[in-house]
């Protein structure tokens, strides 16, 4: 029987349209020289470059084991309020953070996306984290994340 979801909890029924299920098809290359893209951003700690990468770039996004139209995945610390979003450089590094599960389901965002996500979600949110798993972690208020998305520097 399906567990009820707790309506508070993020949801994005949108996911499916853009970008594809590990495993179903590959997931897009990346349109950054190296040293643009957002592992290397997070190496350096740089979160104007970070901003950068996301504005320009996929960025992997974790989804629920689920049937049917894909589910962002969020993470809450024990009974708290609000979820963390967690998004990472590249699939190996969710894998990483939950290596004993059995699968792991990733979309790649680009930039509209996750803003979409955001904006849906800002009221639920707490925290966005980067490579949780680290070496070079990072956090971010979902609304700076929000901010740096839309901004037009281009």
């Amino acid at each position: 029987m399906p567990k009820k979801r707790n309506p508070k909890t993020p949801r994005y029924s949108g996911a499916s349209r853009r970008g594809s299920a590990a495993g179903a098809a590959a997931l897009p290359e990346s349109t950054l020289p190296p040293e643009q893209q957002l592992g290397a951003a997070l190496e350096r700690q740089d979160s104007a470059a970070v901003a950068f990468a996301l504005r320009h770039d996929p960025v992997i996004v974790p989804l629920l084991p689920v049937e049917g139209e894909p589910q962002v995945r969020v993470f809450r610390r024990g009974e708290a309020d609000k979820y963390m979003l967690l998004l990472f450089s590249k699939p190996e590094h969710y894998v990483a953070m939950v290596p004993s599960e059995p699968e792991h389901r990733v979309l790649a965002y680009d930039a509209a996306t996750l803003a979409d996500f955001l904006e849906q979600n800002l009221g639920v949110l707490e925290a966005v984290w980067f490579d949780v798993a680290g070496p070079h972690a990072m956090q971010a208020e979902p609304q700076d994340v929000l901010d740096a998305l839309k901004l037009n520097v281009d």
